[in-house]
């Protein structure tokens, strides 16, 4: 645990870190947010899913592209019009009553405004620390991430249920604005520009370790996606069980990603993280009780933040720093669209075969996420004696200090 002290240590990181969280803190409370309120005016998992859908579609399109304009337009004005206009679709959904394609455009409207915070502080990091803190710097962050799942879904569940959905997505749309401003407020984003790619659009895609980290990205997330619909399907909206079940699963995702990240990463690494993943909703599924799901999700989840570390820590090292904001972008669009595949085949599966039809297409998911870098091991780096830095730029990065 030193080497967490130690990066904790060093200037900017613990507060760049704990901005960014709670920036992105709604990414664990609206996603459920919106299936609890859908599902509430609709009475159907599959509408609410094609809602979370739409959302997750419109946040994966603008992902390369609001990445890229960081490099342009620099990161505070495109974060600033992103946080404004993704506010004011919260609050659509949340007031305005529509028939479902209605909340299905406002959602993907709201999806193609997500602030890119993941990609700018992850291009932020390689600027702050050593060559040897960047793998753990990954780990560390990909583990804190967690808490977006552990409070996002206890907090939104218990106001959802106890008080009102709608009052569950405003609690969300109030943390995207203040988390937002702290985020925007940290001195890093003013020292560090983004230099602008010599290179077109999707050009960085054709690095084996991007297109390798945004399939089974796209394969984990919407394996986690479908659990949770899953889980909500299970427990209902009576009472706190299913937040309780999801924070269980994301404690597993913490204590896995601190435990693994000073491992040397080898070309089976991710393989190895996603069979957990897959080992442990494949049990979930087995026996619908509470006390069994939440062991089960305890297991699937000490492989998630592992996974994506891994995942964080071969694209870092496979491109150029310029790049680096495009390539994270690419990535999360992979995550975002396997979320919004996850809920709605988990949605539709358990109209059709009840809960454990969410479980089953979860298990699915996370089979062929362990799949994938089995049989595409050879576009896996191996970083076993070598840092995860990206690729000098032929132009120097420049940081301005005042």
């Amino acid at each position: 645990m030193n080497k967490y002290a130690d990066l904790l240590k060093t200037p900017g990181v613990a507060r760049i870190i704990s901005a960014q969280l709670t920036a992105r803190l709604p990414s664990g409370m609206i996603s459920l947010a919106y299936l609890l309120h859908i599902e509430q005016i609709f009475n159907s998992y599959g509408l609410a899913g094609l809602v979370l859908a739409a959302t997750s579609f419109g946040q994966a399109l603008a992902g390369p592209l609001t990445s890229r304009w960081m490099g342009y337009w620099g990161m505070r004005p495109v974060i600033i019009l992103t946080i404004i206009v993704s506010a004011f679709s919260m609050a659509g959904i949340a007031f305005v009553a529509m028939p479902i394609g209605a909340y299905i455009a406002v959602g993907f409207v709201g999806g193609l405004a997500t602030p890119p915070i993941q990609p700018a502080v992850r291009t932020i990091y390689p600027t702050m620390v050593t060559s040897k803190q960047l793998t753990p710097l990954f780990s560390l962050d990909a583990s804190a991430q967690e808490i977006i799942w552990i409070a996002g879904p206890v907090v939104t569940t218990f106001i959802a249920t106890q008080i009102s959905t709608q009052l569950a997505i405003i609690v969300a749309g109030g943390f995207l604005i203040l988390g937002g401003l702290w985020f925007l407020s940290c001195k890093e984003l003013g020292e560090v520009k983004i230099p602008q790619s010599k290179n077109k659009m999707g050009v960085v895609l054709r690095k084996p370790a991007v297109v390798l980290a945004t399939v089974v990205g796209f394969l984990l997330i919407g394996a986690a996606a479908a659990v949770e619909v899953a889980v909500v399907s299970v427990f209902g909206h009576g009472g706190p069980e299913a937040g309780i079940v999801l924070s269980i699963w994301a404690i597993g995702s913490i204590i896995g990603g601190l435990a693994l990240g000073g491992l040397a990463i080898g070309p089976w690494a991710l393989a190895a993280r996603m069979l957990v993943v897959f080992i442990g909703i494949a049990m979930a599924g087995a026996i619908l009780d509470f006390w069994w799901i939440a062991f089960a999700l305890l297991i699937a989840g000490a492989g998630i933040a592992p996974a994506l570390a891994v995942m964080f820590a071969i694209v870092s090292s496979s491109v150029k720093f310029s790049d680096t904001a495009e390539a994270y972008g690419w990535m999360g669009s992979g995550q975002l669209v396997g979320a919004a595949l996850g809920s709605a085949v988990a949605g539709f599966a358990i109209d059709g075969f009840g809960s454990v039809g969410g479980f089953v297409a979860a298990s699915i998911f996370a089979f062929l996420g362990f799949l994938v870098p089995v049989l595409f091991k050879s576009a896996h780096p191996d970083l076993r004696g070598k840092d995860a830095m990206p690729l000098p730029d032929t132009e120097p990065v420049q940081i301005i200090k005042r």
